[in-house]
């Protein structure tokens, strides 16, 4: 930090366990990684290169590159994973994470119907050779899954080794965890942490007043993803009070 403030709350240190910030990149270009590791690379944690981006991306090999020598991890974002599983492509999919030197991959089945216990085996092989961020929900807006699954997904995908569950809420944040207005389905929130431990769940929270939720319901070390690149510093004022959203609410607390 560059001065001194009183009642500021603590922040977790990297490499973090909890109070995860994962970035999602869309495409950005080698120039513009360079520029986002010089601002951000103190607050970012992981990055995903969102969806199928990959596929198109133009200097993929040098742009992860970059992200590591910064100590940052990256990992292809989970539509990948489906695409590859919808074509029946598994091990072809694993060639490609071996190709890159990927240690994280993201499990997902959020655009394909996909058994469960057969998404828990590839969580299952995938974790024994890298670290496995597993998702949870469906990009399908009228898709609403009771809590009670939620928590019994969750608890099964852990189970089978993954690192975090991931709970859905794309890009956009207006699926999933969210109703289609953006708005945090809180009850859905409240009961899934009365099982799974908070430090297990990343909540994808595109949207700052998003962030602002689950920063005051579980605080400055929350674990939040799908973060802008230009949010990323944004979103580190929000941790720690010193954004009217949650100016007061860190304060005299430490």
């Amino acid at each position: 930090m560059n001065y001194f403030l009183n009642d500021i709350p603590q922040r977790t240190e990297k490499p973090r366990h909890v109070g995860l910030t994962m970035a999602m990149d869309k495409g950005s270009s080698l120039r513009e990684v360079e520029d986002f590791i010089s601002t951000c690379g103190s607050y970012v944690d992981i990055v995903k290169l969102g969806w199928g981006t990959s596929f198109v991306t133009p200097n993929l090999k040098e742009k992860i590159a970059l992200f590591k020598k910064a100590g940052i991890p990256v990992y292809f974002g989970g539509t990948l994973f489906e695409a590859f599983i919808v074509r029946g492509q598994f091990d072809e999919y694993v060639k490609v994470l071996e190709k890159y030197e990927l240690e994280y991959v993201e499990v997902s089945d959020g655009s394909i119907e996909l058994d469960h216990d057969l998404k828990c085996d590839y969580i299952q092989k995938l974790s024994k050779k890298v670290t496995v961020l597993s998702e949870v929900g469906s990009k399908d807006v009228d898709k609403i899954i009771p809590p009670y699954k939620w928590i019994n997904l969750m608890q099964a995908e852990l189970d089978a080794g993954a690192w975090k569950v991931i709970g859905e809420a794309r890009e956009s944040g207006n699926v999933g965890l969210f109703r289609s207005s953006g708005e945090v389905r809180s009850g859905l929130v409240e009961e899934i942490l009365t099982k799974i431990p908070f430090e297990k769940i990343i909540w994808e929270a595109p949207q700052k007043a998003q962030q602002v939720w689950f920063i005051k319901l579980l605080g400055a070390n929350v674990n939040l993803g799908n973060i802008a690149p230009n949010e990323v510093i944004p979103l580190e004022t929000i941790r720690l009070g010193l954004r009217g959203d949650t100016f007061t609410h860190f304060l005299n607390q430490s």
